[in-house]
């Protein structure tokens, strides 16, 4: 719907009942001061980012919300850890932030997993706002309530559902997004095509080459049309006991991928994009799949630059070792998202190692 006190975006509203919250898109949301400020109101606010972000939109921010106080953390996949959200915790508390303070966090998914993740714990649950700066974290991170932190041995594993209580999400900062975590976050803008909108999907192999040239226009309609997509699901199925896991497409490899070569080394959507081509093989050797809209998946994946191979130097034995620390396992059992069409998607269990093996070593 659009917003009729702001024409300019348009906002969708993820009902969780106490728990509703607004997703607003838009450009220049940011410095809507009548939006930021109703939502900070008079309360303890801090505002978590990096220096990155800071130096480009702290300003902005702190002029809707002139008393928040300011934590800047470390940049990056390898500081979203533990040790990082104690940072937070320890500003909180250094502060005297009580139970009705809130949180901004200002920047990509690692800045908002872990500012979601501190409000979760402390203490056991404050309010905190998402003002994602970077495509994937506008179409995924941000929304769904999913924190955590990242451990040596799996990343992602330490974490809690806690809801933000809105989400901005201002286009107009992918204008200063670097052309590699541009290319990232497509991945997951590709991932909603293939599980759930095949209509989408086409529209995106349509106009990806207007998307990578960052049309306002088709930057706005492919991120509310995911976030539209990741909430309706989200509704359906808040804590992942059921259809939330296909939103997990390619993560069971792409996970196992960002902990192999270390946090850092492959960004996030890369390591997805990779996974999901590794999937979509998959699924079309058991025959679950077209080859045909394997072939369409993996051909927009390369048309977004993003990878499709995974290095012959992160060995199988490895990969599958990490692959089996992922949340959907039970019982032992490896659970994987695969497609079986595009615009649909299913949970299959006990995929052969062979075939997996197969997709991982596609040459």
């Amino acid at each position: 719907m659009t917003n009729p006190r702001h024409p300019s975006f348009e906002t969708l509203f993820v009902e969780l009942g106490a728990r509703r919250y607004p997703i607003h898109v838009g450009a220049g949301l940011l410095a809507q001061h009548d939006l930021l400020s109703s939502l900070t109101g008079d309360r303890d606010v801090l505002l978590v980012s990096t220096p990155p972000v800071a130096a480009l939109y702290q300003e902005t921010v702190l002029a809707q919300a002139p008393h928040a106080r300011t934590l800047l953390l470390p940049d990056g996949e390898e500081y979203k850890t533990l040790a990082s959200a104690e940072m937070i915790f320890d500003a909180l508390l250094a502060h005297g932030v009580g139970r009705d303070g809130l949180l901004l966090a200002l920047g990509g998914g690692v800045i908002g997993d872990l500012t979601g993740f501190a409000t979760a714990c402390y203490p056991r649950g404050v309010d905190f706002i998402q003002l994602p700066t970077t495509l994937l974290a506008q179409v995924d991170a941000s929304v769904g309530g999913k924190t955590a932190v990242n451990h040596p041995r799996g990343k992602n594993m330490i974490g809690a559902f806690h809801q933000p209580r809105a989400v901005l999400a201002d286009i107009a900062t992918l204008a200063t997004l670097d052309e590699r975590n541009y290319r990232a976050g497509l991945a997951e803008v590709i991932k909603y095509g293939i599980i759930r909108d095949g209509t989408f999907f086409a529209w995106l192999e349509e106009r990806l080459d207007v998307l990578l040239g960052r049309d306002a226009a088709s930057l706005h309609h492919a991120v509310l049309q995911s976030c539209r997509i990741k909430a309706e699901i989200v509704i359906a199925d808040e804590r992942e006991t059921g259809i939330r896991a296909l939103l997990n497409l390619g993560h069971t490899f792409g996970h196992a991928i960002e902990t192999a070569a270390g946090y850092g080394n492959w960004l996030h959507g890369e390591a997805v994009a990779a996974g999901i081509a590794c999937a979509t093989r998959a699924a079309a050797a058991l025959d679950l799949l077209p080859p045909t809209d394997c072939a369409r998946i993996v051909q927009l994946l390369e048309r977004a630059g993003l990878p499709t191979r995974i290095p012959a130097a992160l060995d199988w034995p490895a990969l599958r070792k990490l692959m089996q620390t992922d949340k959907k396992v039970q019982q032992r059992k490896l659970r994987l998202v695969l497609p079986d069409a595009i615009g649909s998607a299913r949970l299959c269990d006990d995929v052969p190692d062979a075939i997996l093996e197969a997709a991982v070593k596609h040459a």
